[in-house]
């Protein structure tokens, strides 16, 4: 028979582990999201005026999340790592389509970006193993973790100012700012859960920062709606 204790920790890892497999999928869309960018490229051969820095800012976010939610690192919470691993091999395919699409010196900057990202990898996973016992790895890594996440869900700020400025939702897709609220708050109710703040500290700032998306999104869908109902001429003075 099981004590009323035991029942209690099934229950919270049972809803744990909800948690994180919600936070795989609504990810596992925001991963999918730039296939239309992608699209364009490859049909024109040609990356055009597109930027392939965010590309190399996610892939490095994703090693070292993932590398934080290894055992090795940090036990239980596996689905950070699973996550992480298919976020990796994404942002790796879209920067390989940077090099091979771009023009010349656009590929040697995007191959040296590369290069740079897993030679900062390399020494984080050397220093965290060589110089950190398992406790203190966790902590040194969860920061970095941490400061990587809080970078990565500081950049909608960028376009939370862009509608405000332009009073328009052109630049807001809101299935993209609804799978990121829903991925963060996931993730959120994951790292509480499992009583891991280095995982539900930047994930509530990114559900914050999702909500506000929506309000924003709400506000000026309803604003657009309710002037294109005006008469014509009611623009003009």
């Amino acid at each position: 028979m099981f004590s009323s204790s035991d029942q209690l920790v099934s229950t919270y890892s049972v809803c744990s582990d909800a948690a994180g497999v919600a936070g795989n999928l609504f990810a596992f869309v925001l991963f999918l999201s730039p296939i239309p960018t992608f699209r364009r490229i490859v049909t024109n051969r040609s990356t055009e005026q597109f930027s392939g820095l965010p590309y190399i800012y996610s892939l490095l976010n994703c090693l070292i999340c993932l590398w934080y939610g290894l055992p090795v690192v940090a036990h239980g919470v596996i689905l950070v790592a699973t996550v992480n691993s298919i976020g990796a091999v994404f942002q790796l395919v879209y920067v390989s389509l940077f090099i091979i699409y771009g023009e010349k010196k656009r590929k040697v900057k995007m191959a040296g970006y590369l290069v740079a990202v897993f030679f900062v990898f390399a020494v984080v996973v050397l220093v965290s193993l060589r110089l950190f016992d398992h406790q203190t790895r966790r902590i040194f890594v969860g920061y970095l973790s941490v400061a990587s996440l809080i970078s990565m869900f500081a950049s909608p700020l960028f376009i939370i100012n862009l509608v405000i400025r332009t009073r328009s939702i052109e630049f807001m897709p809101f299935y993209l700012s609804l799978s990121t609220f829903l991925m963060s708050i996931s993730f959120f109710a994951y790292g509480v859960l499992k009583e891991d703040a280095f995982i539900y500290v930047p994930n509530g700032i990114g559900a914050l920062l999702g909500i506000v998306q929506l309000l924003l999104y709400s506000y000026y869908s309803r604003s657009l709606r309710e002037d294109s109902s005006e008469p014509l001429m009611s623009s003009y003075p």
